[in-house]
Parts: C-alpha cells; structure tokens; sequence
C-alpha cells in the first residue's frame, strides 16, 4: 500500500440481494466515504466508485461499480477501502489523522524514551493510542487528549506525553 493513502472503511458483506454493500466508515463524518472519489483496496491493484444509498446500522447501504450480484458483494466482505491522501480535506494544526500517529516516538516530559505508537482505537469515547516498546510487557493505553499528550510533533516524527499514573510501570 502506497504512504499516500488513507484507510476510511470496510465493506462489510452484501446488504440485500442486489448488489448493495454494508459499508463501515471510519470517517469524522461517516457520510465523506462517498465523497472522496475513487476508493482502492490495500494493495491498490482495484479502485471503486461508491455510491451510498442509505444509512443502515452500524454503516451505510451502498452501491459499488462493478458489483451486481449478493455474490459479488459478499465476495468483497472485509475490503479495506484507501483513499488517496490529497483527497482528505487539511486538518486544523491539533487535529491529526490516526495514520500519521501510528509509528510515531513516544517520550516522556523528561525525554525519557517510552515505546512507539502501534495502534489508535476508539470504542466510543475518545481516541486511546497503544504504545508498545522494550520495557512494556503488554501495551500501554493512553488517551489522546491535550492533558496526556501536550505535543505531536509530526516533523519530528514524535509525541511528548504526560502520562496518567499507572499507565507506564514504574
């Protein structure tokens, strides 16, 4: 997958028996995964036009170029679906997209070095990002918020965190 291009959805299965799609979507705004233009899979060897049709639980109903059948849909259950970087609209200087976190240093107010970010999550009431590193036997979670992490330094290829007590072993 090229660095260029960002994760926003999933095709989760067939939706119905013609050809629609369950559509997941990652973005701010869910409703944007159709708005972005051609969306690829991980490996860029396909590109599909989206066309939402509805909202249903947990997604969309969608319909998929190429796509005609509930065979052809549930053949395309678990398709990550990319978009190309320059599509995404600018961020605000303290917004930042899970993608250019993930892999980031993590060091301490002190310098001291932490792990590197390995994952975001989100289950609903805030972004936590997972930090793995050589002194941590399972995964630290943190939340991303300005308290725990008062500097993202992307240039820098860095986060500073204030960590919560108990979230790094002392």
């Amino acid at each position: 997958m090229s660095d260029d291009r960002i994760c926003v959805g999933v095709i989760a299965g067939a939706f119905g028996v013609r050809g629609e799609v369950r559509l997941k979507s990652f973005c701010a705004e869910p409703e944007d995964i159709g708005t972005y233009g051609p969306l690829w899979t991980e490996d860029g060897a396909r590109s599909f036009t989206v066309e939402i049709t509805r909202p249903v639980k947990n997604g969309f109903a969608a319909l998929i170029d190429g796509v005609s059948g509930k065979e052809a849909a549930d053949a395309l259950r678990g398709t990550r679906l990319f978009v190309d970087r320059t599509a995404l609209p600018s961020l605000p200087d303290d917004e930042f997209y899970h993608a250019d976190l993930i892999g980031l240093d993590v060091v301490d107010t002190g310098g001291m070095a932490l792990g590197r970010v390995s994952a975001v999550h989100n289950h609903g009431a805030g972004d936590l990002l997972e930090i793995t590193g050589e002194g941590l036997k399972t995964p630290a979670l943190l939340p991303f918020t300005r308290a725990a992490v008062p500097t993202v330094d992307l240039a820098a290829r860095r986060i500073v965190i204030d960590p919560p007590e108990g979230v790094f072993p002392e």
